[in-house]
């Protein structure tokens, strides 16, 4: 690479999986290329840890206050039509209340539960594979301390 190239740099996401009485929370979301499903899940924002970045995301698409225990995964994945790398850290946790009342964030239209057979069944519908990926791993048992991230400010 020539110094005067720019440096590439990957959108860095963060999703959260969650599991209960066999259903896994989801949200329904417009995007441009029509209603998908995806976990709650969203970009990492500046001077935000991951954790930080999961518990917001997951209460602003769904309305559920989580606290991560684990890390799921780490994930790689270009979108074939935009180019767009991103690379998604995957947790899961624990749910605590509810907040039914709750406007959640632009584009989606709701949170719901879906059982493992009806995400498999819908799969053309998936935001993009990374949606079973996380709950394949989720159900292979794979969990990571969290003690593997580290953040500085």
């Amino acid at each position: 690479m020539d110094r005067g190239d720019q440096q590439w740099k990957p959108n860095v996401t963060v999703a959260a999986v969650l599991e209960r009485d066999g259903g896994f929370l989801l949200v329904e979301e417009q995007t441009d290329e029509g209603t998908r499903y995806n976990q709650p899940a969203g970009h990492l924002e500046a001077g935000e840890s991951l954790l930080d970045a999961v518990i917001r995301e997951t209460l602003e698409e769904s309305a559920w206050r989580f606290t991560p225990t684990a890390l799921v995964g780490v994930y790689q994945y270009r979108q074939a039509a935009s180019g767009i790398t991103y690379l998604r850290f995957a947790f899961t946790g624990e749910l605590a209340d509810h907040d039914a009342g709750r406007k959640l964030d632009t584009g989606i239209v709701r949170a719901l539960w879906m059982p493992v057979a009806e995400i498999r069944a819908k799969r053309a519908k998936h935001r993009s594979p990374l949606l079973m990926q996380c709950v394949d791993d989720y159900l292979a048992g794979r969990r990571y301390p969290l003690q593997l991230l580290h953040t500085y400010n």
